[in-house]
């Protein structure tokens, strides 16, 4: 699934394509993807202007005067910028089309979504998918003070935790199993029983791990590539994550795998005490 950095590639590969454009045609070629298209999409977007781009967590966020396009890749999802009459493939589902480029939804899956928060109902940070996410972890009020104090008294690990994304947002499966390595933490450790110390070196590790992947082009794995088609490298730099049985870059000891939440997490058991 593309997570944070992928999401936060693709915003930055659509932008200066998308800002200031308006939209002269929307395609759709399914009702809908995980969820039913927005009725009337093409009356609500045709003859507005793209004011700006956006990130939550893993969703892409397109903002006009009168409301927020929320666009989520889903499982396999990725986007592109094209001329406006290539023809579409198999799994291309969503044209937003800006003059003579179209911005290309393509989802092999069909996981993701492409839904509709007007500004009448508030800002978009209100909609039912966001309202509950936590706090950026790229921005200033992610701080290891607040991982310590929102982690007290909970006995879940760890990993878990990150995953769920109440208390930080966009630290996915492959991140967060990178992000332990480099804080030297046991995936399976009890989140309240982290100290404020080591939650000071994950939260650096989660900042580091996420601005090397978006410098890297995120990681390809399976379907992702960027705006251009191009794939992300990141996934040559991992640590642990897809690397069980072999040996630690750090240490040499085989990394191993586990299962979380149907999740697999890797480590590695010498480094991560």
């Amino acid at each position: 699934m593309p997570e944070l950095p992928e999401v936060e590639v693709t915003r930055r590969g659509v932008a200066p394509h998308v800002e200031g454009q308006t939209v002269s045609g929307v395609v759709l070629r399914h009702s809908g993807l995980r969820w039913p298209f927005p009725p009337d999409l093409d009356h609500l977007l045709v003859g507005r202007t793209v004011r700006a781009t956006g990130r939550r967590g893993k969703y892409l966020l397109l903002r006009f005067d009168h409301g927020t396009l929320i666009i989520h890749l889903g499982m396999s999802g990725h986007i592109r910028i094209l001329p406006a009459a290539t023809p579409p493939q198999k799994h291309d589902h969503v044209d937003l089309v800006l003059g003579a480029q179209a911005l290309r939804l393509t989802d092999p899956r069909r996981f993701g979504a492409v839904l509709w928060h007007d500004a009448g109902e508030g800002d978009v940070d209100e909609h039912i998918l966001l309202r509950h996410l936590g706090v950026e972890p790229l921005e200033a009020g992610f701080t290891a003070e607040l991982l310590h104090r929102m982690t007290r008294g909970r006995s879940a690990p760890i990993k878990q935790v990150l995953l769920a994304g109440d208390i930080v947002v966009g630290v996915g499966n492959i991140y967060a199993s990178e992000s332990l390595f480099k804080a030297r933490i046991h995936p399976k450790t009890a989140a309240g029983r982290i100290s404020l110390a080591r939650y000071a070196l994950l939260a650096d590790a989660i900042r580091e791990t996420l601005a090397a992947a978006i410098v890297q082009g995120g990681s390809s794995l399976r379907d992702f590539i960027n705006v251009n088609g191009q794939s992300g490298y990141f996934q040559q730099s991992y640590f642990v994550y897809s690397r069980a049985g072999l040996p630690c870059r750090v240490c040499g000891k085989p990394v191993r795998q586990i299962q979380q939440g149907q999740r697999s997490t890797f480590y590695c058991v010498n480094c991560q005490k």
